[in-house]
């Protein structure tokens, strides 16, 4: 990229257009960001109803890996993101031939694969778990003792929980493994946890980089249910520890974009990097009305070579999770009318119109002058929706 892609402007003869690979919520509020800046955009997606197809200047309805639609992608965009770490590495290799893309093929392919991730916070110096890589029998069988119990996962396609299994014993492992289909996994040994947390960066082409306060999650069935932002939501010693260490893991990639990295608290206060997600991500969504620039905004800047600030929480927030689950327990449509009679609640609905447990749906943050206020608030909501408190 020779110089910033100013909003407003024509690049080849037509306006300045962001591309995004993939057309989830996460796309479709990188687009909101895009726009409300004054560029045009398009997303590539195979779905004729995704979410950030649907609110685009340009939905290119393809298969991630189509030659014509990855041309047309190109022909019409100055630059070009993703939007979830799934999308394939080879696509990002021929859109980043011709166009610039952030973030790049090998920081994603390394995102898509827990053992070359593990490997890559160790060449960085953040703590891992104890873990093993399994690809064959005899791996398998030369599995120390030590990492019993703990967790198997697969080493690829994993989000939300999916593709792990609790193992007790050498016999379980080997059944679990069987259960996945024998597939490339790492095993992980299960840890004490007393919190998980995350931090946001947000990295320019030119090295500079931004990040979000810690974030404080809570997950549920492994899919992420409250995150908490306040002052004092972790030590200040602990959250200097983990913006850090995301700084170093971002660096190593010579990260261009917007980089979650999730962390486990243990028992003992300390710190291990638990993954990373090339993107923006759900803990983060709470920027959207907590901070004078979301991290849709951060990414957005980062992806046109805008200069980038270093953005302030002029709010407590909690966010709560919005799941399918919630529409089935109230036999179809939630009482948005009282949720949003309570102070300080944003709403920020996905436009996914078929409500599946497990399903997100939405997010709802909830902002106010004190943490007290705030949580009684988001408390007041989980009863509202029929959210489990927290």
């Amino acid at each position: 990229m020779k110089g910033p892609i100013l909003p407003g402007t024509l690049v080849n003869g037509q306006p300045a257009t962001l591309g995004v690979m993939g057309g989830g919520q996460l796309g479709r509020m990188f687009v909101h960001a895009a726009q409300r800046m004054g560029y045009f955009t398009a997303v590539l997606d195979p779905d004729a109803s995704s979410p950030a197809g649907l609110v685009s200047h340009h939905h290119i309805q393809t298969a991630y890996l189509d030659e014509q639609g990855l041309a047309q992608l190109m022909q019409r965009c100055a630059a070009i993101t993703t939007e979830f770490e799934n999308v394939p590495a080879p696509a990002l290799v021929t859109l980043g031939a011709h166009r610039p893309v952030a973030p790049s093929a090998g920081a994603v392919a390394i995102a898509q694969d827990r053992a070359q991730e593990k490997a890559h916070f160790t060449r960085c110096g953040v703590p891992v778990a104890p873990n093993a890589v399994i690809e064959t029998a005899a791996q398998l069988a030369a599995v120390p003792d030590a990492l019993l119990p703990g967790i198997l996962k697969t080493a690829r396609m994993g989000y939300d929980g999916k593709g792990q299994m609790r193992v007790k014993t050498r016999a379980e492992l080997a059944a679990a493994w069987g259960e996945l289909k024998q597939v490339p996994c790492v095993l992980e040994k299960m840890l004490p946890l007393a919190a998980e947390c995350s931090v946001i960066v947000a990295r320019g082409a030119d090295g500079q980089m931004v990040n979000f306060p810690v974030q404080r999650n809570l997950h549920r069935a492994g899919i992420l249910a409250v995150t908490e932002v306040h002052e004092g939501n972790v030590s200040p010693a602990l959250a200097a520890q983990a913006v850090a260490a995301t700084r170093s893991i971002a660096d190593g990639l010579q990260y261009v974009g917007v980089l979650c990295v999730e962390f486990f608290v243990l028992a003992d206060g300390s710190l291990v990097v638990n993954e990373m997600a090339p993107r923006p991500h759900n803990s983060g969504h709470y920027t959207m009305d907590a901070c004078d620039h979301s991290q849709f905004d951060l990414q957005v800047r980062t992806l046109a070579g805008l200069p980038l600030v270093q953005p302030r929480l002029h709010s407590p927030a909690i966010m709560l999770n919005l799941l399918g689950d919630v529409w089935a327990a109230h036999g179809g449509m939630p009482p948005w009318d009282r949720v949003l009679a309570l102070p300080s609640t944003h709403l920020h609905l996905y436009g996914k119109l078929d409500a599946k447990p497990g399903r997100k749906m939405g997010h709802l943050n909830v902002t106010g002058k004190t943490v007290d206020e705030v949580r009684a608030t988001a408390l007041a909501a989980t009863r509202l929706l029929g959210i489990e408190p927290f």
